[in-house]
């Protein structure tokens, strides 16, 4: 039997906005986790991390209150704003995806000098110093700055560049088509009339 009816529509959206609180409280975990153990130090990271995540919580509590009380509002309101972190999201995902290498350098460039504290945690991390040259007016932190025997971050960064940027691409595509999904649920799940309800009622 097709999956159509009002309780399979409903029960599909109850899940799948189950999943997206999971992942949201997973995303809050572990920013929470690498500030807490010093694995990231970059403050404005961390928030990054954590206000997506208590939004993709909220968005996924609506829906998942809409579906279960039937909630015209609610599942407007989710439909509308779920379509726009689709667009979003599909738009980013492509992009990272069509990032050709000249590209990606510039921008892991403009990320280097941006913030001295993700440049901190870079250097500890992959033992290096510096992005294309090492600054001697700067403080290296990395544990190889003791025997003057560091390599540079910047081609060690270009390594990775190209296969992170796949994979967050890959990532957020695939979200982004459990993002249209929900819509489409909401959709057709708002235009069933709740078999249980009185049949004469206003949908």
């Amino acid at each position: 039997m097709v999956c159509g009816g009002f309780t399979c529509s409903k029960n599909s959206l109850c899940v799948l906005n189950l999943l997206y609180i999971l992942v949201s409280l997973l995303l809050i975990g572990i920013a929470a986790w690498g500030k807490t153990f010093g694995l990231v130090t970059s403050f404005s990271v961390v928030a990054g991390v954590i206000g997506v995540g208590i939004f993709l919580f909220f968005i996924a509590l609506i829906g998942l209150l809409g579906a279960i009380k039937h909630h015209q509002v609610l599942l407007f309101f989710y439909m509308i704003i779920l379509f726009l972190v689709f667009v979003v999201q599909f738009s980013i995902s492509c992009a990272s995806l069509a990032l050709n290498e000249n590209q990606q350098n510039h921008f892991l460039e403009v990320g280097w000098n941006k913030s001295v504290e993700t440049r901190g945690d870079v250097e500890v991390y992959l033992n290096c110093c510096g992005f294309n040259e090492v600054n001697l007016n700067e403080t290296c932190k990395a544990r190889c700055a003791t025997a003057n025997e560091c390599h540079l971050c910047g081609p060690i960064l270009k390594t990775y560049a190209g296969e992170v940027l796949r994979f967050v691409g890959g990532v957020g595509l695939f979200f982004s088509f459990t993002e249209i999904l929900g819509v489409w649920l909401t959709h057709r799940y708002r235009n069933q009339k709740d078999p249980r309800a009185n049949p004469s009622a206003f949908l």
